[in-house]
């Protein structure tokens, strides 16, 4: 089995910066993309950013030069840095990869349980 746990959530007044952080752990083999997602309150789930095995990075326009994913294979972790929030980025963010475990051919994909971001004065 494979478990993401997502960190580094919390308040931030407005024009501040988070750095969210999300391990993986289990019997991994390798990894595919992995991303960050989002939910506010009343909304559907929207994706934020992804990066590919090869460091290609995609983001939602309303974080695009806000926001940069980035991730360390070696420590089976993906971070989201988070510059000049606003209080429409509160949500709980969610982060999900696509891991192939040992001893299997199959792509999975994981999501961990999500963390808490809170943008406010």
């Amino acid at each position: 089995q494979v478990q993401l746990v997502e960190s580094g959530g919390g308040l931030v007044q407005p024009g501040g910066s988070l750095r969210l952080s999300c391990a993986a752990s289990g019997s991994i083999r390798t990894f595919d993309v992995m991303g960050w997602y989002r939910q506010a309150p009343g909304e559907q789930r929207e994706l934020v950013a992804f990066i590919l095995s090869g460091g290609t990075t995609n983001y939602a326009d309303a974080v695009k030069a806000r926001f940069t994913i980035s991730r360390d294979n070696a420590k089976n972790t993906v971070y989201l840095q988070m510059n000049s929030l606003k209080p429409e980025d509160t949500a709980v963010y969610y982060c999900t990869m696509n891991v192939i475990r040992r001893g299997s051919n199959s792509l999975e994909a994981y999501w961990g349980p999500g963390t808490q971001v809170t943008v406010s004065s």
